[in-house]
């Protein structure tokens, strides 16, 4: 009998506000441990939760994001557990009436076929704190513990890793667009827990769920269900039962392993938070939130083909980082699409490796979109040619400056009148007679070298396909 998988994913991902969701203690990695901490996120007794109305906002603009519908009343719950990473021994979470209902993430298979996943539900809680395992001692860091945490929990409409990952890589982009979360997988802003199970392909019902644990990266997550899935199917194909439990996922090992029965919401003991009144948000606040969205990555992707002529694979490069694209199209105002595309050309490769060279974001250089505009320009007129281009983009990444004015000052412009041009050739042919006879015995390679020693002493200046022009004349009359 053939088998099919059904995966379903919780996504926790950690909301970018400044305080944590119920105490004003600061979020900032990088800190000593057990630094960052109050009673309220220490779990001390009488210390009362005041919630994060920045978190509220972040999460409902997620939801607006992936198409949710938003639930104007909703309230928040404990979820008792025993961990050292929870020392008031319960998570205030939302469990029976989260913020964020419905919605789904539409994905784009190998194949080129689309599917939707739908989403459950996105709730609002706060994380736990993170426990750090030594040689022999384990430590408990509260700094994390109180960090606003939204989890979206997807319908098990995923068929394969494959569209694991696609579900995660363009969730993973909308949340970052709509800037409520740097989703740094290192880091653990973004974490997944995955839900998998087998049935007979065909079938109605699901098969016995499997969760793996918390996992922080793709590659992880992908090799995870690969293994999870084959082990399933040998566990029925040898009449070994699969029983519902969480499992983790050994790296090194490259497999799973049962690390304990799967708790219901029963056994979390659920019952409403009576420190916290419920969240009440009106139409008017929604929409005012609603207007706070940017362009979904997918529709700008589509928009930025049709209104610059660049291509798709260009478009989905620049689209993938926000402040790259946004840099990109204020360059590209006013411009034609023959010298937007030029421009997309001269980001793609130059600027890009200025970026990767120097560790820097295109916000963080000194050129400003203009600059970039107006070397297009200056190179589409004649006014420079493409070597003085390479030359002075590199001082104007670092430095800024305006490129005309830099041209003007230091007489970069290309030289282009055919008189001046004329006397370089006539001189690189005189102290050249060997390549002339190179050239007259058959040798096409020897025009090349004329137009490199023209280039040479124009000192860059001379416009390369002026030159070959003349050359070729020239060389002709030999």
């Amino acid at each position: 009998m053939e088998y099919e998988s059904t995966i379903g994913l919780e996504t926790h991902v950690q909301l970018k506000t400044k305080t944590k969701m119920f105490c004003s203690c600061l979020l900032k990695t990088g800190c000593e441990p057990n630094t960052n901490v109050c009673p309220v996120c220490l779990g001390y007794p009488g210390a009362l939760p005041v919630m994060n109305r920045e978190a509220v906002k972040l999460t409902v603009m997620s939801g607006l994001m992936l198409g949710c519908r938003v639930n104007p009343h909703a309230t928040f719950d404990r979820k008792n557990y025993f961990y050292p990473d929870m020392a008031k021994d319960y998570q205030i979470s939302e469990n029976g009436s989260p913020l964020c209902i419905g919605g789904g993430v539409e994905i784009t298979r190998p194949d080129g076929t689309r599917k939707l996943i739908r989403i459950n539900h996105i709730h609002l809680e706060e994380d736990a704190a993170k426990i750090n395992h030594y040689a022999s001692t384990s430590g408990v860091d509260f700094n994390r513990g109180g960090t606003p945490l939204m989890e979206i929990v997807s319908e098990p409409d995923m068929e394969s890793a494959d569209d694991a990952i696609a579900y995660l890589t363009a969730l993973r982009e909308m949340l970052v667009y709509a800037g409520v979360s740097d989703c740094n997988l290192e880091e653990g802003n973004m974490r997944s827990d995955v839900n998998i199970s087998i049935r007979p392909r065909g079938a109605k019902e699901l098969g016995t769920k499997v969760e793996i644990k918390n996992m922080n990266s793709f590659s992880g997550i992908h090799a995870a269900l690969e293994h999870e899935a084959r082990r399933q199917r040998e566990c029925v194909a040898h009449s070994i039962p699969i029983v519902q439990e969480t499992r983790r996922w050994d790296p090194e090992a490259m497999e799973t392993s049962s690390m304990r029965s799967k708790e219901n919401a029963h056994d979390y003991r659920y019952f409403p938070e009576p420190d916290l009144v419920p969240v009440e948000l009106s139409e008017a606040e929604v929409e005012e939130w609603r207007a706070l969205l940017p362009e979904l990555p997918e529709r700008r992707r589509a928009r930025m083909v049709e209104e610059y002529g660049i291509a798709e694979y260009d478009a989905g490069v620049l689209s993938q980082h926000k402040e790259n694209a946004d840099w990109f199209e204020a360059a590209a105002k006013g411009l034609d699409r023959k010298l937007a595309k030029q421009l997309c050309n001269l980001f793609m490769g130059d600027v890009m490796a200025l970026m990767n060279a120097s560790g820097k974001a295109i916000g963080e250089c000194a050129m400003k979109p203009a600059d970039l505009a107006a070397l297009v320009r200056l190179a589409a007129a004649g006014t420079i040619n493409g070597p003085t281009l390479k030359e002075l983009l590199p001082e104007i990444f670092e430095k800024g400056g305006d490129p005309e004015a830099i041209v003007k000052e230091r007489g970069l412009g290309a030289v282009s009148d055919a008189s001046a041009l004329e006397a370089f050739v006539e001189q690189a042919i005189a102290a050249n007679p060997k390549s002339v006879a190179d050239f007259k015995a058959g040798k096409k390679a020897a025009a090349g070298f004329f137009v490199g020693q023209v280039m040479k002493l124009s000192k860059g200046k001379a416009d390369p396909k002026v030159v070959g022009k003349l050359v070729a004349e020239r060389l002709a009359k030999c």
